[in-house]
């Protein structure tokens, strides 16, 4: 399987002009690419081809209006085409039904916060012997290794997010974990917002609420934003503070459900979880507590790491009546309120914990749905 590893780095003031006006160019080729597909859209003719887009593109940097263009790696533009190219084919394949479905692509802006080029094995950048990463046109790139790579990447894409940090980017294939810890058990598991995760072993993991905690900060980051000039120096390092306190609250959540996801991957043989109506629930009054708890991103890591340890993952269709059931009997009660957090079974009288119960209906059914 494939998996992204993403490392940090710390370009130079000058590496970091270079990789602006990479980004810049990347951005203005795709526009200019996407302008050309838009007005043969409009006059009625069919899109023009990728080798037409790049031989518009060889001849646009001949060009005195373009000539700048020279000034980046050629790979990187060529990947630009090739990213329209991608949007396009998405966009058709929603209408298609063949994918969910998105929005035709859109011009890029200036005043995008977040940026990215790719670099393909054609622009011959390298990881050097001193653990640097040399990118043609930029030059040696400081990497902040956290772990080893287990495969020689082919590509890889150099991001700025919000916060003006930089980050590089490897798709690389893995493989499975190996001897991983031999175990028979299985659990299922309830999320929710009250606590994070409840197995069916009985374990309840607090939510951490990590946007709940930092809402003093971001206030009063946000406000010191809201009291600067527009179009000011100011404003923009006001702007990155906000942008910093918010990237500090994602990666607090992200390390949470790596660690919780891998923990119990290990531990089980096989993993259920419910799946949960996350859109429907995100506008509801509720929705900034939906959020902060990012259920989908820690399913899907339970999923993928299930995957690589050789594990059994299933899906409980939300369908399924888990808080109704009785776990021990079998009797189906009806709906509850939220407000109703134990309850007795009119059949047998066992006293249920309401989210220990669920978890235990999950349990149950994911054994039915994978046998």
């Amino acid at each position: 399987m494939q998996l992204r590893y993403v490392f940090r780095l710390y370009p130079t003031a000058v590496q970091c002009q270079a990789l602006a006006r990479a980004f810049g160019c990347a951005r203005v080729v795709y526009n200019d690419a996407l302008r050309a597909r838009q007005i043969a859209h409009e006059a009625g003719l069919s899109f023009p081809k990728a080798a037409e887009l790049s031989a518009a593109l060889t001849e646009a940097k001949k060009t005195p209006a373009r000539a700048w263009l020279g000034e980046v790696s050629a790979v990187v533009l060529q990947q630009s085409l090739r990213d329209l190219e991608s949007a396009y084919r998405n966009f058709f394949d929603g209408l298609a039904g063949k994918r969910p479905r998105m929005g035709a692509p859109r011009f890029k802006s200036r005043k995008d916060k977040r940026q990215s080029v790719r670099f393909t094995s054609n622009a011959r950048w390298s990881i050097t012997g001193g653990g640097k990463l040399a990118l043609p046109k930029i030059g040696q790139v400081k990497v902040k290794w956290s772990r080893r790579l287990p495969s020689i990447p082919s590509t890889v894409t150099v991001i700025q997010d919000a916060a003006g940090r930089y980050f590089c980017s490897f798709v690389v294939e893995v493989a499975d974990v190996p001897d991983p810890p031999a175990t028979t058990a299985d659990v299922g598991v309830d999320l929710g917002l009250g606590c994070f995760a409840v197995t069916s072993d009985g374990r309840k993991i607090a939510s951490p609420r990590f946007l709940r905690r930092a809402e003093k900060r971001l206030r009063r980051t946000q406000q010191a934003l809201s009291r600067k000039q527009k179009g000011s120096a100011n404003r923009d390092k006001a702007r990155v503070k906000v942008a910093r306190a918010y990237a500090e609250v994602a990666d607090a959540r992200r390390e949470f459900h790596h660690r919780l996801s891998t923990m119990l991957v290990r531990e089980n043989q096989a993993v259920y979880v419910e799946t949960l109506n996350v859109k429907g629930l995100a506008r509801t009054r509720l929705a900034k507590s939906v959020h902060d708890a990012g259920w989908s991103n820690f399913t899907g890591m339970l999923e993928y790491k299930a995957r690589r340890y050789g594990r059994t993952f299933a899906r409980v269709d939300r369908a399924f009546p888990s808080s109704q059931i009785c776990s021990a009997c079998g009797r189906c009660d009806g709906p509850k309120p939220l407000h109703v957090r134990q309850w007795i079974c009119g059949q047998c009288g066992t006293e249920h914990d309401r989210d220990v119960n669920a978890a235990r209906n999950i349990l149950t059914e994911g054994r039915r749905i994978t046998t």
